[in-house]
C-alpha cells in the first residue's frame, strides 16, 4: 500500500525523481504559484479598481488559493504534458472546481467571502460570484504556462543545485508560505 502511495505521488518519474525531490518540487510549486497568483491579481485589480490594493489572504506576497491550484493542475496533468490541450481543458475543470468548492465552503462554514465575481469587470458565465468563465480560461492559460514554462525551467535550476540547497530554499519558502498563512487566519 505504502509503495503504491508513493508511486502514484512520484509524478516526475521520467526525471528519476524520488520522493524527497518530487516533495521539494512541489513545495516549489506552490510557492511560485501563490506568487504568480499574488502578482495577477495585483494588476487585474488594478485595472478593475483603478489603484493597487492587496490581496489574498496572507501577509505576503502570494495567495493560497492559487498555491493549491499549483499543486492540484501539477499533480493532475503533469503526467499528460505530450497533450496540451488534454491539459487545458483538464485543468479549467479542476481550477473552476477548486475555486468553486473554495469560494462556497468559506461563505457557507465561516460567512467570509473571499472574492465575488459579481462585483468586478469581465465576469461573464459568473456563478454564484464564486467562478466565472475568464477565471476558469485564465487558471487553464497559467497551467500550460506552469507545465510547460515554470516546471521545465525549475528542473534545469534543480540540476545545477545541490540536493541540500534545493532542500533549503524549498522547506524555507514553504515554511514560511505556512507559516503565513496560520498567522494571517488567527490574527486577522
Amino acid at each position: 500500500m505504502k509503495k503504491k502511495l508513493q508511486d502514484k505521488l512520484l509524478i516526475f518519474k521520467d526525471e528519476k525523481y524520488d520522493l524527497k525531490n518530487t516533495i521539494y518540487m512541489l513545495l516549489l510549486i506552490m510557492v511560485i504559484s501563490a506568487f504568480f497568483g499574488f502578482i495577477y491579481e495585483t494588476f487585474f485589480y488594478r485595472i478593475d479598481l483603478g489603484y493597487f490594493v492587496k490581496r489574498g489572504s496572507t501577509f505576503g506576497p502570494w495567495i493560497p488559493i492559487y498555491a493549491f491550484g499549483g499543486l492540484a493542475i501539477t499533480l493532475f496533468t503533469y503526467r499528460l504534458k505530450k497533450h496540451p490541450l488534454l491539459v487545458f481543458v483538464i485543468n479549467c475543470i479542476v481550477t473552476g472546481i477548486l475555486e468553486y468548492a473554495t469560494g462556497f465552503v468559506f461563505w457557507e462554514c465561516f460567512h467570509k467571502r473571499l472574492w465575488d465575481y459579481n462585483v468586478e469587470i469581465w465576469n461573464f458565465g459568473n456563478i454564484n460570484g464564486y467562478i466565472c468563465l475568464r477565471s476558469i480560461l485564465f487558471f487553464g492559460l497559467s497551467s500550460l504556462f506552469l507545465i510547460y514554462g515554470i516546471i521545465p525551467i525549475l528542473k534545469k535550476v534543480k540540476v545545477k543545485m545541490p540536493e541540500k540547497n534545493l532542500a533549503i530554499i524549498s522547506c524555507i519558502l514553504g515554511l514560511l508560505f505556512f507559516i503565513d498563512m496560520i498567522a494571517y487566519m488567527i490574527l486577522k
